[in-house]
């Protein structure tokens, strides 16, 4: 098992230097991410079963939201979105998703650039692992005013 994680930081590590910004949030406005997140699902108001990543800017406010069946695929709608506004790198953003943190998004938010993840679930050990090596700050189980930071404490203030 071990082999198989280094071999795929290994990967990443060419894929996407470390995430070097300087952005830093309180705690109070990345616990509010994930309602301010649910609040604009229009599709998941009316299905019950969609997951969304929003991308919002330091201050908390959504550049982007896309949502989908799939996480990665909600990722990948608001990456895109950032390619095409010419935002990337996603240095002064911050992403939030709707559920777990896998190691494959913390993957796609450190190729984007992006300093800061949260999330309602739990992050994999793997995520974890990969936000510490690429600089992510990695915040999970943000709900109930709570956050728990992972990776990269520095950039969550109080």
């Amino acid at each position: 098992m071990r082999r198989l994680r280094q071999g795929a930081l290994e990967a990443v590590a060419v894929e996407a230097p470390e995430v070097a910004s300087e952005l830093r949030a309180t705690a109070t406005l990345l616990a509010g991410l994930p309602e301010r997140l649910r609040d604009q699902q229009a599709a998941f108001a009316e299905t019950g079963g969609l997951h969304a990543t929003g991308l919002f800017d330091p201050a908390g406010e959504l550049f982007c939201l896309r949502e989908d069946v799939g996480r990665h695929n909600a990722m990948d709608k608001v990456i895109g979105w950032a390619f095409g506004e010419q935002r990337l790198p996603l240095g002064d953003a911050i992403l939030c998703v709707s559920g777990r943190l896998s190691f494959e998004l913390v993957q796609k938010a450190a190729v984007a650039g992006c300093p800061i993840m949260v999330a309602v679930g739990a992050p994999s050990s793997l995520a974890v692992e990969l936000a510490r090596d690429r600089c992510v700050t990695l915040c999970g189980f943000v709900r109930g005013g709570r956050v728990n930071v992972y990776s990269e404490e520095w950039r969550v203030v109080s």
